[in-house]
């Protein structure tokens, strides 16, 4: 039980403070915040719920759209912010969207609203639902130096905490 908790910890906290305070609603409150823990609380209990109620077919399965969906989504962004002094905000945050995007709407278009379609001949470039993640990678990578590139520079701090980062 106190793995389990500790993860639901995570989760709340992770979308409470670190996506909503501190992306999308800075000026949110403490007791807000809360709330939106709560929220995303119960949403991830109900949803590993349904999982345990209907466990998915292949647990391989559903493993792989989650690496694929990390790779989509957080890969480019991680690895750009340590090897790139160039990367800003916004250029992490619109390739991490896109690259989300891209593969969630590919996994939820095959596996999901048009099942009769999953098969190599309707896919993208042959690529399965469980393999779109690569591509998403590489369209997050694009998206995150175009939008960097066409913005401000990162500060001159972030510059400096990019050097310390690759220090042994």
């Amino acid at each position: 039980m106190s793995t389990a908790a500790g993860l639901l910890l995570v989760i709340s906290s992770s979308i409470s403070h670190d996506l909503l305070k501190k992306t999308f609603m800075p000026k949110i409150n403490e007791r807000q915040e809360l709330f939106y823990a709560r929220c995303s609380a119960a949403v991830a209990i109900i949803v590993a719920g349904l999982f345990g109620i209907y466990p998915p077919a292949f647990v391989a399965q559903v493993v792989a759209f989650a690496f694929g969906l990390a790779a989509s989504t957080i890969f480019p962004a991680l690895f750009l912010g340590i090897f790139s002094k160039r990367l800003n905000k916004e250029g992490a945050i619109a390739g991490m969207l896109a690259g989300l995007i891209f593969t969630a709407s590919y996994i939820i278009y095959f596996k999901f609203l048009f099942s009769e379609l999953d098969s190599s001949s309707y896919w993208l470039l042959g690529i399965s639902p469980e393999g779109i993640g690569f591509l998403g990678m590489i369209i997050n990578f694009l998206t995150a130096i175009v939008i960097s590139s066409a913005s401000s520079k990162p500060p001159i701090e972030v510059g400096k905490m990019v050097d310390k980062i690759r220090l042994p």
